[in-house]
């Protein structure tokens, strides 16, 4: 019996997960429906892109910093020891370009972002709000999701080109100071290695990033039930949910654009 209960259980699971998806999909197809109909307001969307970007810029610039020197100081050392020093330059512009930029970007924004998209449509659903719009013949999803959608769509790549060159500057200051590697051979091999696909294939997965953060943490906000604690379980699940869903588009992401 237990072991029913627990397959039941299982089961349930599943199919609430996979219901969830196929809903949030289909918010994401509306959402793209609308954009393309030319259903979209300007002004919200550019309140948006503050909100979205600017306002996510010093976190994800000091982060990115960090990060490319936490990145350097670890290589470094180990390329210095087998004398391959002068590489360091090469693989921090394509580590920060392909993946940990976008990465970086994706994470702050998945983590600032869309927890405060969650909490303030949830608290908007538990207030009965939404109701309101839809009495009074406005779309939730026009006035709501489009311009949180095209703004983290097209806020996250620009966000993108500051962490990375935050980034490789960071670990530029590393590696020649810590680590005592040339800074020509280290500007020379990052000019030599990277590619400007690599610059654009990395910008071009945030665009994902962005569509996919914006949907879900719309999704969980427009779905929030129960009140206050409601917004709570809301809120985390949408940084939950978009933190893994990033994860794993990153990785076929990246074995379609740089196998």
């Amino acid at each position: 019996m237990q072991y029913k209960r627990l397959f039941e259980a299982l089961g349930q699971q599943t199919i609430d997960i996979l219901e969830e998806f196929g809903k949030t999909l289909e918010l994401g197809w509306e959402t793209v429906t609308d954009i393309v109909s030319g259903k979209v307001n300007v002004n919200l969307t550019l309140e948006q892109m503050v909100k979205i970007g600017l306002e996510s810029m010093p976190l994800a610039l000091v982060t990115s910093a960090f990060i490319g020197m936490v990145f350097a100081l670890q290589i470094s050392s180990e390329f210095v020891r087998f004398g391959a020093g002068k590489y360091v330059g090469g693989i921090m512009s394509i580590g920060m370009a392909r993946e940990l930029g976008p990465a970086v970007t994706g994470i702050v924004v998945a983590a600032r972002v869309a927890a405060a998209i969650a909490a303030e449509l949830g608290t908007m659903t538990v207030k009965e709000q939404i109701d309101a719009l839809k009495a009074l013949g406005a779309s939730p999803i026009c006035y709501l999701v489009v311009p949180r959608f095209i703004a983290a769509a097209a806020m996250l790549p620009l966000l993108t080109i500051f962490a990375d060159i935050l980034g490789f500057t960071g670990g530029y200051f590393v590696a020649t100071y810590v680590s005592k590697i040339n800074s020509v051979q280290y500007m020379e091999t990052a000019q030599q290695l990277m590619k400007l696909w690599d610059i654009y294939g990395g910008m071009l997965k945030t665009i994902f990033f962005g569509m996919i953060i914006a949907v879900i943490a719309c999704y969980k906000g427009l779905n929030t039930k129960g009140g206050a604690k409601g917004v709570g379980e809301a809120t985390t699940s949408a940084v939950v949910t978009s933190l893994i869903t990033l994860f794993v588009v990153n990785y076929f992401l990246s074995n379609l654009f740089f196998k």
